[in-house]
């Protein structure tokens, strides 16, 4: 061994590998002898779809849970981890979807406040040294003294990172690490962890579902399909259309919908001076101004949080604005249900459990919610006819591929693609002038998507008017005619789709003019 060799430092990074691991809960089997390595100094990507057991398998690896049986090595060395303190003692961090900081607190405070020996009384000086100390010897910067909630997105997902890291974490779980952040943001972040795990610092498994971010950071992949392992590799090894089968298997996936050239120039939404305030009366949306035309697709892309939840709520008439107004057909509107019908508005949302759907009536009452005053379900003011409300979800739930096993079925036992289906089929299966859709495939399987995504072109081709807030910029890029992004409350970048990329949009929301 040469002088050399022997001055190498050692690599931190560490390896962990679960070994068969089952966990059972009240006789559903939510992890089925998953094995899975991870080995030291690599990125490797953990992919399934909503229920494959992905986080069930991190939770059982974190101390959350206890596997119902099964093994768990760290540095090849079988270990017992019946919490999270014991994981962290291992070096096994996780870094959360959701940020875990006290706003009010500043970065230094919320880093110090994070170790399990934090004195009584904190010497600041001596702290704030040791800092700065330990930020000499990583790749994320961030600002000490700023309070939390004076930090953007980006900010807090280092700081999230940072914190793993000073409590000397060598193999971190990331959970959607770039669900809050920017295209460029994201390309950040997800270097900077590349780069530290090519040093041997650092061992990364991230839950992703952006094969984008697989392709360009990952070395290795997993992936799992209803609490098993159904496939995994080397990401250089396999394409995109190979790990998507891997999570899909034999699901028949509906093509997407050819995009038709447009019906016309006709201007039918329009939005003139929109201001509201949030819950805390503070400006949440200011001076939205925008115009849908007919077969016209106005995507809205943004971060999470800078006013498009208020503008939806605008629009649906649960939240009133401060001044500005609507039009349709360049007529006044004001979104109640009699206005609704005239102009032959609909649209829905994300988490429809919590928005547009009543959780413990039926699927067919839920599918009634448009028609339960109107013949035939109302023959008589103020009167109700089961029969035909009951034949008209019949008929929607066939066209519309919804899985209940009735009609009479609480919509809240339904899966998340399902209960999004018959709202679909309630929303779409009339003539549809507008349609305002916000994250609309948010958490769903790869076959409600395309299902999804594919009605709300065949609506475009028909000629609606059609306003998708999301916050996937791929959904964007897939279905938008028009992009405008949302930064502060406020429209900061518009175009259409043919004049602008991927980056030019990702800058936008990183608020960059």
């Amino acid at each position: 061994m040469n002088a050399a060799e022997k001055a190498a430092p050692e690599p931190r990074s560490v390896g962990v590998e679960t070994i068969g691991m089952t966990k059972v809960f009240a006789g559903l089997t939510a992890l089925d002898d998953v094995s899975i390595r991870v080995a030291p100094g690599s990125f490797h990507a953990l992919l399934g779809e909503n229920g494959a057991g992905k986080s069930t398998l991190v939770k059982c690896m974190m101390g959350f849970y206890q596997p119902t049986s099964g093994t768990m090595l760290v540095g090849q060395k079988e270990v017992a981890v019946p919490n999270p303190r014991a994981a962290h003692a291992l070096g096994i961090g996780m870094v959360y979807q959701h940020f875990t900081l006290v706003p009010s607190l500043t970065a230094a405070e919320n880093l110090v406040i994070a170790r399990a020996d934090t004195p009584a009384v904190i010497d600041w000086k001596r702290e704030r040294k040791a800092l700065n100390a330990f930020l000499e010897t990583t790749p994320f910067k961030v600002p000490l003294d700023v309070a939390v909630s004076g930090l953007s997105a980006g900010e807090k997902q280092k700081l999230e990172i940072l914190k793993q890291l000073y409590l000397d974490q060598r193999f971190l779980i990331l959970d959607e690490p770039t669900s809050v952040l920017t295209p460029d943001e994201a390309d950040e972040v997800l270097g900077l962890l590349r780069g530290m795990t090519e040093t041997g610092e650092l061992t990364i498994l991230m839950i992703t579902h952006k094969f984008r971010e697989v392709t360009a950071y990952a070395d290795d992949v997993t992936v799992l399909r209803r609490g098993k392992v159904v496939g995994s590799g080397r990401v250089q090894d396999l394409s995109v259309q190979d790990m998507s089968r891997m999570m899909i298997g034999e699901t028949e996936i509906r093509a997407s919908a050819a995009r038709a050239a447009r019906p016309g120039k006709t201007l039918k939404l329009e939005l003139a001076g929109l201001f509201a305030d949030d819950d805390s009366e503070l400006p949440a949306i200011e001076a939205i101004s925008l115009k849908i035309h007919a077969g016209e697709i106005l995507g809205i892309a943004g971060v999470s949080g800078n006013g498009q939840s208020e503008l939806i709520e605008v629009l649906s008439g649960q939240r009133q604005p401060t001044d500005g107004r609507i039009f349709i057909d360049k007529q006044p509107y004001e979104p109640e249900r009699g206005q609704m019908d005239r102009f032959k508005v609909f649209g829905f949302s994300e988490e429809p459990l919590k928005n547009v759907a009543v959780p413990r009536m039926s699927v067919a009452e839920n599918m009634a919610f448009r028609t339960f005053d109107k013949t035939p379900i109302s023959p008589f003011r103020g009167w109700l006819s089961p029969p035909p409300m009951r034949k008209r979800a019949r008929e929607l739930i066939a066209a519309y591929r919804v899985k209940t096993p009735s009609t009479e079925e609480p919509i809240e036992n339904l899966s998340g693609g399902n209960v999004q289906r018959a709202i679909l089929a309630r929303e779409l299966s009339g003539e549809v002038d507008i349609l305002i859709v916000a994250n609309p495939c948010f958490g769903l399987d790869f076959a409600s998507v395309a299902e999804i995504r594919a009605q709300i072109m065949d609506q475009r081709n028909k000629g609606a008017a059609i306003l998708l807030v999301s916050e996937d910029l791929d959904e964007i890029l897939e279905l938008a005619d028009t992009v405008a992004v949302m930064s502060e409350g406020r429209i900061t970048y518009q175009a259409p789709m043919p004049e602008t990329d991927r980056a030019t949009i990702g800058h936008a929301m990183a608020g960059h003019p």
